[in-house]
C-alpha cells in the first residue's frame, strides 16, 4: 500500500518585522544608556546628588524596567542578520558573531540589575546622604559595566558583523566603513571618551532601517553567488 502523499513542508522564513527589532532594541537601550549617565554621573560633587531630580528618576526606573526588553528585541535583531547571512555562514564569524551579541545582551542584563540595585538602594536611604564606599561602590561599578564591558563585546559583534556582510555584499559602502568605524570607537575609545558608548546603538538602528530595505530576492541572489 502507498503512502498518501505528504504535502512540502513550507520553510520558515524570518519575518520582515524583525529587522525593526533592531530600531525597537536601539531606542530603548540607547535611551536607558542616556538615562543611566545623566542619573548616575561619573564624576559627581557630593553623594548626596545621585538621583536629587525626581523627574530623571522616575525616567530612569523606567528605563532600566524596558532595558529586557531591549535585549530581546537586539536577540530578534540578530536573527535577522543571520537570515541574511544564509547559508554561506562561516562558522569561524559566526561563533564570534554569535558569542559576542550574546555576551553584550548578558552584559546589559548585569548592568541593568546593578543600576537597578543601586537605585533602589538610594531610594531607601529616604534622602539622607548613603555611606561613601556604598555610593562609589554602586557608582563605579555601573559605570564600569556602562562604559567598559559591554561596549566592548558590541565592538566585537559590530566588526564581525560588518567583515560578514561586507564579504556578502549586502550592505551599502558608506554603512561597512561605518560599522568599522563604530566598532574601534567601541573597542579603543570607549573607556576615555564618555558617551561614546551610544554609537553602537545608533549603528543598530541604521542597520535596522537597511534590514528593512533589503528584499528577499536580493538577499537570496547574494547567497546563491556566493555558492
Amino acid at each position: 500500500m502507498q503512502d498518501r502523499a505528504q504535502p512540502p513542508v513550507k520553510a520558515l522564513r524570518t519575518p520582515r518585522a524583525a529587522g525593526a527589532a533592531g530600531i525597537l532594541s536601539a531606542f530603548l537601550l540607547g535611551g536607558t544608556m542616556i538615562l543611566v549617565r545623566r542619573a548616575i554621573p561619573e564624576r559627581p560633587l557630593q553623594a548626596s546628588a545621585y538621583l536629587a531630580d525626581a523627574a530623571d528618576h522616575n525616567a530612569l526606573r523606567l528605563a532600566l524596567i524596558l532595558l529586557p526588553f531591549g535585549g530581546v528585541f537586539f536577540l530578534w535583531f540578530m536573527g535577522a542578520l543571520r537570515d541574511c547571512i544564509g547559508i554561506r555562514e562561516d562558522r569561524f564569524f559566526a561563533t564570534v558573531f554569535l558569542g559576542a551579541g550574546l555576551l553584550y545582551v548578558a552584559m546589559l542584563f548585569v548592568f541593568g540589575a546593578t543600576a537597578r540595585a543601586f537605585v533602589v538602594t538610594i531610594d531607601a536611604l529616604n534622602g539622607s546622604i548613603p555611606p561613601t564606599g556604598l555610593s562609589h561602590y554602586g557608582r563605579y561599578l555601573t559605570i564600569t559595566l556602562l562604559s567598559e564591558y559591554a561596549p566592548r563585546m558590541a565592538g566585537v559583534f559590530t566588526l564581525t558583523t560588518t567583515t560578514i556582510v561586507a564579504r556578502l555584499g549586502l550592505f551599502p559602502r558608506w554603512l561597512i566603513v561605518s560599522g568599522y568605524l563604530v566598532g574601534l570607537v567601541q573597542l579603543l575609545l570607549v573607556s576615555t571618551v564618555a558617551w561614546s558608548e551610544i554609537v553602537f546603538p545608533v549603528w543598530v538602528m541604521v542597520v535596522g532601517f537597511v534590514l528593512l530595505t533589503l528584499s528577499a530576492d536580493r538577499i537570496d541572489a547574494s547567497n546563491i553567488a556566493k555558492r
